[in-house]
């Protein structure tokens, strides 16, 4: 289950709906995505029009080595990205080290009822935007 799709969907009706684009932020973030859907957004986007390359990351990359912790794809959990924006994030927002964040939280609906009616899992995301002044 990957819901990449519903973070590509997420961030980018924001960049249509605000008329930014991904440069506008210094920092755009996922989680949890891992490493194969940190992936498949950057593709996803990049295919509708976005490149975020430059100063896109997802938060179970950036929290997990799955090296020598044997995560295989990545973290996983709905923490990833609390944590990441709690800790490192928002110490760099006080530090004016970074002005403006996208965040995009992401997770799936998960439903006993689904899982056994052999139903998809819907993915979520949501999206914040987060600026410090100058």
């Amino acid at each position: 289950m990957n819901v990449a799709p519903a973070a590509v969907d997420t961030l980018y009706h924001h960049f249509q709906d605000t008329g930014r684009g991904p440069s506008y932020y210094d920092v755009i973030l996922t989680g949890d995505l891992g490493y194969i859907g940190k992936d498949i957004c950057l593709e996803l986007m990049m295919s509708r029009g976005y490149n975020m390359k430059a100063n896109y990351n997802d938060c179970g990359v950036l929290i997990f080595d799955k090296e020598k912790q044997d995560t295989h794809s990545g973290g996983s959990g709905c923490g990833c990205c609390a944590t990441t924006f709690c800790g490192y994030v928002f110490n760099q927002l006080q530090a004016k080290k970074i002005k403006k964040v996208l965040l995009c939280a992401t997770g799936a609906l998960m439903s006993p009822t689904t899982a056994q009616q052999n139903e998809s899992i819907l993915g979520i995301a949501h999206a914040a935007s987060i600026e410090t002044s100058v």
